[in-house]
């Protein structure tokens, strides 16, 4: 199936905008921006909503305003009334276990603690929807977790998160068409080039050169 809602996770209002826990919202905001899309209060879903047709098939998204812990209640409201599968779902958000500039594209699973995911589990009853991780990092310690996903990312993590995105955003139409291997496929390479190692000259008989950690 393809995916015809599109959600981003995070919580409202300025304070949080910035917080590494928004990841969501920053990939949903890029996505309007490149379909020329303008997000809308919409009180029946609770949350802000866009509406566009791609080859002729409803495709919506969704961030949802209730708070985290309530993300379910937007979702499995818009859901229902759209008839849409929970198959038919992708759910954008961050993960504490994947490094800024990086994400992973995974279809059902726990929630492995994530409230957000925990709330859209309930409301839907069962976790079979489809999901993008979005790579923060993991402060070290579980009790700084909280902390650390309601504060900004430094400088050079927002950069790393920011080109994940703009990176991910190239498998939007392997989604909308129901390519989820190819979806698959450009995520999970679209990975940071890595620099080489320098090349050894011709007739150069010695070890090569070491290479920086």
């Amino acid at each position: 199936m393809s995916i015809k809602l599109f959600v981003g996770l995070g919580n409202p209002g300025p304070e949080y905008e910035a917080t590494r826990h928004n990841a969501g919202f920053w990939w949903i905001d890029a996505l309007a921006r490149d379909w020329k899309l303008t997000l809308q209060p919409e009180r029946s879903y609770h949350g802000l909503v866009a509406r566009t047709s791609i080859h002729g098939q409803n495709v919506w998204l969704l961030e949802p305003q209730t708070f985290m812990n309530l993300s379910g209640k937007a979702v499995g409201a818009l859901a229902r009334f759209f008839k849409i599968a929970p198959e038919e779902i992708l759910v954008v958000h961050d993960e504490l276990d994947i490094v800024p500039g990086q994400a992973k594209l995974k279809l059902g699973g726990s929630h492995a603690g994530h409230n957000g995911l925990r709330d859209i589990h309930a409301q839907l009853g069962t976790g079979d929807y489809w999901r993008l991780r979005i790579g923060i990092g993991h402060p070290g310690v579980k009790s700084e977790v909280v902390n650390w996903v309601l504060k900004k990312p430094l400088r050079e993590q927002r950069e790393a998160i920011d080109d994940t995105i703009v990176r991910t955003l190239h498998a939007v139409p392997a989604l909308v068409a129901g390519e989820m291997d190819k979806a698959t496929l450009l995520i999970h390479t679209s990975k940071p080039p890595r620099p080489k190692p320098p090349r050894r000259e011709p007739g150069d008989g010695g070890p090569p050169a070491a290479v920086p950690g």
